[in-house]
């Protein structure tokens, strides 16, 4: 209780944020004191279960749709390992679902939400819980068989750094960003996504990966090794080529020709068909290509994050409460689930994207703003409930049957980047961390 009021107190200087003269009006910012204060008590129930464990969290268990795991049986069963996990037990229902081991995804998120509830408060508690949970995943970084290395390592160790500068932080995200240039093919010009389903698909590019290329960018600034420019930017782009479609939807997945570069099909794996807009994926793309510009100033990647959110913006099933659902050509509109992670990333990728559009700027700040306001109000998690985590309704993979309407760990942890990206905005006129 003592931290929480402490953390209360700090968060009420975000209050006067803007800076403004007393002649001018003031916004109402109750609800992102409000989301705050909500966060911190949810991750003090979250580590407190966690204890001194070995545990990340991912998301909650939910049970299976038995006839739909039939029915995925029956396809390439390797193509669908996440819905064909072993089944929770009953008493599993409605818990905690943790990543299975460091090898998982999504293992970097919790460990982020760590460090960004010790930049909120600079409170030591929350500075040494992230730093036991970063350092789960040190070994990660002689890792070649993933692309995630990004969100393992960056969301982890890279917000370490940046808050602590310890020197053995900035060495295994240098050679995490290493390892992860070893997926690159010259030929394909892109990093390798998935090494599974070598039958179907020669060399997989997934949209996701745009994700990960800021680890890469982090090291040139770090170490001034071209070669991590040179593929960062050879990769998107690549993407930028062979992803999109006329209206700046992008394609979930490309496979390509290793030995000449040619695309060879264009492919969904999470999205409800091959020639859909999956919205996570797009929401990755917005993200993505605003992080390209501003590492490398180049007004090609900034036309296509614009065009990715004016896509987005103007898609005719968005809800009014832009939250959208998983799938922009879900067949069961307004009768899908939505994807609440979508919604996260994208309001965390617009608040970047203000900066660098003096024209839409207003527009992409209020959109935003209406993302995480509705989110607080209509999707937040019960206090003390939930398992711990901050917001409902995400969708991990429908198509699979896995994780479809629970909380997720990497919307919570794009959520409260997202709230630190509006009050420094406010603040200081940066949204940049």
């Amino acid at each position: 209780m003592k931290k929480f009021l402490l953390f209360c107190y700090a968060v009420a200087t975000l209050q006067g944020f803007s800076g403004c003269s007393p002649s001018q009006p003031k916004e109402d910012y109750g609800w992102l004191k409000n989301a705050i204060d909500t966060s911190v008590q949810q991750l003090e129930e979250t580590v407190a279960d966690v204890g001194d464990s070995v545990l990340l969290p991912r998301s909650i268990w939910t049970g299976y749709d038995m006839d739909f795991l039939c029915s995925q049986l029956q396809r390439e069963p390797v193509t669908f390992k996440d819905s064909l996990r072993m089944k929770p037990v009953k008493d599993a229902l409605g818990s905690r679902r943790y990543c299975s081991s460091i090898y998982d995804w999504t293992s970097g998120f919790f460990p982020g939400e760590l460090w960004y509830m010790y930049e909120y408060t600079k409170d030591d508690f929350w500075k040494e819980k992230a730093r036991k949970q970063t350092e789960l995943l040190e070994q990660e970084k002689w890792n070649g068989s993933t692309h995630d290395m990004g969100f393992k390592m960056y969301c982890s160790y890279g917000n370490g750094y940046r808050l602590t500068q310890d020197s053995g932080y900035k060495d295994i995200l240098l050679q995490s960003a290493y390892t992860l240039i070893r997926r690159y093919n010259p030929k394909v010009g892109c990093i390798r996504s998935w090494d599974h389903n070598r039958d179907k698909w020669q060399y997989p590019v997934i949209i996701d990966n745009m994700m990960n290329l800021e680890l890469l960018f982090w090291a040139f600034r770090t170490n001034g090794d071209s070669i991590f420019y040179q593929v960062a930017v050879d990769h998107a782009r690549t993407t930028m080529k062979n992803h999109f479609r006329k209206d700046y939807s992008s394609y979930h997945v490309i496979d390509y020709d290793t030995l000449t570069g040619a695309v060879l099909h264009k492919n969904t794996h999470q999205g409800y068909s091959d020639a859909s807009a999956w919205s996570r994926g797009q929401a990755w793309g917005l993200y993505g290509y605003t992080m390209c510009y501003r590492e490398t100033g180049l007004p090609e990647f900034l036309e296509r994050a614009k065009q990715i959110a004016s896509y987005i913006f103007s898609n005719p099933t968005l809800p009014d409460d832009l939250i959208p659902y998983w799938d922009y050509n879900a067949p069961g509109i307004p009768d899908e689930p939505r994807d609440v992670s979508a919604a996260t990333v994208t309001a965390s990728a617009l608040y970047e994207l203000s900066m660098y559009d003096e024209t839409n700027r207003t527009g992409y700040v209020d959109r935003a703003d209406r993302i995480l306001e509705n989110l607080t109000n209509r999707y937040r998690a019960s206090v003390g409930k939930d398992c711990g985590f901050l917001l409902l309704h995400s969708t991990g993979s429908k198509t699979h049957g896995s994780e479809v309407d629970v909380p997720i760990v990497y919307a919570d942890y794009y959520y409260l980047e997202a709230l630190l990206r509006k009050a420094k905005l406010e603040k200081e006129g940066t949204a940049l961390l």
